[in-house]
């Protein structure tokens, strides 16, 4: 199901009471304050927040405030640093390599895409790998900066291993996230924003928190065998690449994944594959590899984002395979979810998450997100 038409289901949902309506700002404000209760430095916690309410407006629902619980269970634990800054230990006019000092993914992320930018202003392109850093929530946030320079922007990282490869049973690869923004004419852009896996994890856990089955092809149980049971999938299985089985292509899926640990765990010397830890264990640190670029167009042809403005609409006045269904350009679902929260006034929320959430801050002695029996349809 595509994010859009999930969205609509949340809307005619709404009236049943499983879903509720919450404001961008208390979101935002519920999950610095988590972060801050558990001793996350202020300026962190809002690095934090800012990735994960985005990937809620952007309708990525897997890393947003479903993630939050993970985020603070690294830093109340240790695992995860709450001091520090991240540092550059290596550097070129248009490279370097950045050590993350193990803290929260975002915090790494901004300062690395910030130090890309600043690279490719002076050299065309700055390539930027880290070591010692955490998961940064949703890839698109960091390739995005860069659309406000008019720069295209790239960003990657490794996870812990969660796929199986094609003709395996063992998960060895990470989602591996791919993340390509590319700048057009007058405010509008190209973001490509998407997991190397079928799906990203935090859907199969988002389905198998509100009891619902997954669709085929998005992951495999533990003898590598595709199931639709996302318990299955979470407990001995895994998930699947994109293309799903050998004879669809998933083969494919995997080299991609591949190629994004190529230019994160190899480049940043960071762990990699299956010596990354295990997904939500805090047993020792994550050391993930992550990859940030950003290019200046100014560097090559002129006339870019004219070309930009084309493409996309070369692609989005296709006329469509079946009526109601236009042909949409990367990151238009994106945008379509963001202005239908907007047109809410809020984010729209299952009742499941909410619950689990508030319980998440009741034990470290935050107040409630929002009363579990506020309804969408308030």
């Amino acid at each position: 199901m595509s994010r859009v038409c999930e969205l609509d289901k949340v809307i005619s949902d709404a009236v049943l009471g499983y879903w509720c309506l919450v404001l961008q700002s208390e979101v935002q404000s519920f999950i610095e304050r988590c972060m801050i209760a558990v001793g996350t430095k202020p300026a962190h916690a809002k690095s934090l927040a800012d990735v994960l309410v985005e990937g809620d407006r952007r309708g990525h629902y897997s890393h947003g405030l479903n993630r939050m619980d993970m985020y603070v269970k690294d830093i109340q634990t240790g695992i995860c640093s709450k001091d520090g800054e991240p540092i550059i230990e290596k550097e070129t006019v248009a490279t370097a390599l950045v050590n993350g000092n193990n803290l929260l993914g975002p915090v790494v992320g901004n300062f690395c895409m910030e130090l890309a930018i600043q690279k490719a202003k002076n050299a065309g392109i700055g390539w930027i790998v880290a070591r010692g850093s955490n998961h940064f929530g949703i890839a698109g946030y960091y390739s995005m900066q860069a659309l406000q320079e008019d720069m295209i922007g790239m960003s990657y990282t490794n996870t812990s291993p969660l796929v199986v490869p094609t003709r395996a049973k063992e998960c060895t690869l990470g989602t591996n996230p791919i993340s390509v923004a590319s700048p057009a004419n007058d405010g509008d852009s190209f973001v490509l924003d998407m997991a190397t896996s079928a799906v990203a994890l935090g859907k199969v856990e988002l389905h198998h928190r509100r009891g619902d089955i997954i669709p085929e092809g998005w992951g495999c149980d533990s003898h590598g065998k595709l199931s639709t049971d996302p318990g299955k999938v979470l407990s001995g299985g895994g998930l699947v690449p994109i293309g799903g089985c050998e004879a669809t292509g998933g083969y494919k899926g995997f080299g991609l994944g591949m190629m994004v640990e190529v230019f994160c765990g190899m480049l940043a010397g960071s762990q990699y594959s299956r010596h990354i830890r295990t997904w939500k264990v805090t047993d020792r640190v994550a050391d993930l590899g992550q990859c940030f670029v950003a290019i200046n167009p100014e560097s090559f042809a002129s006339g870019f984002k004219d070309r930009m403005s084309d493409l996309l609409s070369l692609h989005r006045n296709l006329e469509p395979a079946e009526v109601g269904s236009p042909v949409m350009a990367a990151g238009d679902p994106e945008r379509i979810h963001m202005q239908r929260c907007e047109d809410l006034g809020g984010i729209p929320y299952h009742i499941n998450v909410i619950n689990h959430m508030n319980g998440v801050a009741k034990n470290i002695g935050v107040s409630p997100l929002l009363p579990s029996n506020r309804p969408m349809t308030e």
